[in-house]
């Protein structure tokens, strides 16, 4: 059975709102940002393109749910204090509280526009799912299925989700990060007190973790290229008790099979 917003959400003047679809701006993900700090998710709705698109009293915010086809989450309602040359000044309401970050909804809407009135779509809109807390990154997919953008990899260092935590802090292993831009990779190793989750909690801090080829491309210290070219894999991971000097030959094995010294890779050696 089908169950639409308007079924368990009332809204008497959707007239009164301007909708923003928020999805990837070429740089961010809008749900990752959401993870990650609460206040760059409010810039998402004071930023102006050039037109006053928001401008009605409220804006209804969703946030593309990137993991699942026509999926969106639900991000809160802001209300429109000033419109100032350069930006929006809002607030965040108590209008549906309680659905924040944890509703989700279904709709295939893919025009270009992401600023919309909302009465156009709210009666189409489903219920996918009612989250139990509210949405704080992917659940761990396996050591096997790790493919994670920087942007979620920020998320989940930025609130400790407890089941990466646990199993990365478990493991030591070889890790691998390419570089969407360039197609290049970088071959790395983590065998320290608290393994893998260790190491790429600095990554997510700094963005090359100390590494040569890396900090060369990081020179932006809003981490805006780590955004939209990173993403990191476990290529192979070992119980905590393994040798280091086992991971490190692992690591120069990997190196080796996928190039990633010279021209080819991020490896200086």
């Amino acid at each position: 059975m089908t169950i639409l917003l308007s079924d368990i959400w009332n809204l008497s003047r959707p007239e009164d709102y301007k909708l923003h679809f928020a999805r990837w701006n070429q740089a961010t993900q809008p749900l990752d940002a959401w993870v990650r700090d609460r206040d760059e998710w409010q810039q998402w709705q004071e930023y102006i393109p050039g037109r006053d698109d928001f401008n009605r009293p409220f804006i209804f915010s969703l946030m593309q749910f990137y993991h699942q086809p026509d999926a969106w989450l639900f991000g809160g309602v802001f209300e429109v204090l000033q419109r100032h040359q350069d930006r929006y000044e809002v607030k965040l309401t108590q209008l549906g509280e309680g659905f924040i970050g944890r509703l989700k909804i279904g709709s295939p809407y893919r025009e270009r526009s992401t600023r919309v009135k909302l009465e156009q779509h709210y009666s189409g809109f489903v219920v996918q799912e009612i989250l139990r807390e509210p949405y704080s990154g992917r659940t761990f997919p396996g050591f096997e299925n790790i493919d994670l953008s920087f942007g979620e990899l920020e998320a989940l260092a930025r609130n400790a989700r407890p089941d990466w935590k646990a199993a990365l802090s478990s493991v030591k292993g070889i890790y691998l990060i390419s570089d969407v831009n360039t197609g290049k990779r970088y071959v790395g190793s983590a065998y320290g007190e608290y393994g893998i989750w260790s190491r790429w909690v600095g990554y997510a801090a700094s963005g090359h973790g100390g590494n040569v080829e890396l900090r060369n491309l990081v020179s932006d210290p809003t981490l805006e290229y780590c955004r939209r070219a990173f993403r990191f894999s476990l290529l192979e991971h070992r119980p905590v008790m393994t040798p280091d000097l086992a991971i490190i030959e692992r690591e120069t094995f990997w190196k080796q099979i996928l190039l990633t010294r010279g021209d080819y890779g991020l490896n200086r050696n």
